[in-house]
């Protein structure tokens, strides 16, 4: 398992951090036609790299793997679909699920990876540059291309997010899988093991889940309630 803090994971961290800020500050620098064509780029990317997976998975690279545990359901899964949709449309839900998934739960990935394999293989570089590209294109969508989440978009997400929860939990119950760690925490050290044991650590994530939601929202409405104020 890979330990926290070690070299290869803080060297894919700081490859994250520089992306991300190459995504927020090249748009807001450098505005023009051209980030429509770099959005879609990164969409083909995020969707190769996660085609690449399954087929990876397909041919047997992962041992012991069963089709029922190997479908694409869990969360950062639906959040590169949901991000690439969003790069390739910039529809306003599709960026605030992008938003609050990228950075609420891609995010905590990267920095507690449930990961065994280590730098340079294939599932190494593959886990980094998916969980990795899902934050930048949620910052680029946000932070550089300037399309906030709207007001209540937490309240939203969440209701979408419980409803995605429901579903997996249902193919978890009828396979056996464990998908979104309904049914077990993952081996690797994650806030879920400070949260108790199951069911209890999930009812302690979907409060932590409200937390940082509201979080995130927080930095593009205070402002504009503070101009409100002022006015009236």
């Amino acid at each position: 398992m890979n330990a926290l803090l070690a070299p290869e994971h803080v060297g894919a961290l700081a490859v994250t951090a520089f992306a991300a800020c190459a995504a927020v500050a090249a748009p807001r620098r450098w505005p023009g036609r051209w980030t429509v064509h770099a959005c879609r780029l990164l969409a083909i990317v995020l969707l190769a790299i996660e085609a690449s997976w399954w087929v990876y998975v397909a041919a047997g690279g992962v041992p012991g793997s069963t089709p029922a545990g190997s479908l694409p359901l869990q969360l950062c899964d639906a959040a590169i679909l949901v991000a690439s949709l969003a790069l390739w449309t910039r529809r306003q839900v599709l960026v605030e699920v992008t938003y609050f998934w990228g950075l609420a739960g891609s995010l905590q990935a990267l920095l507690t990876p449930d990961l065994p394999q280590h730098f340079p293989s294939y599932p190494y570089l593959q886990y980094y540059l998916a969980h990795g590209g899902v934050v930048a294109a949620a910052l680029l969508l946000t932070a550089g291309l300037g399309l906030h989440p709207r007001p209540f978009s937490a309240v939203r997400v969440a209701g979408i997010t419980v409803v995605y929860a429901a579903l997996v939990g249902t193919v978890d119950a009828l396979t056996g899988a464990n998908y979104m760690y309904l049914r077990a925490r993952p081996p690797s050290p994650t806030l879920l093991d400070a949260m108790g044991p199951w069911p209890l650590y999930i009812g302690g994530a979907a409060g932590l889940a409200v937390v940082l939601l509201a979080a995130l929202e927080a930095p593009f409405h205070l402002p504009r309630r503070r101009d409100l104020a002022r006015r009236t």
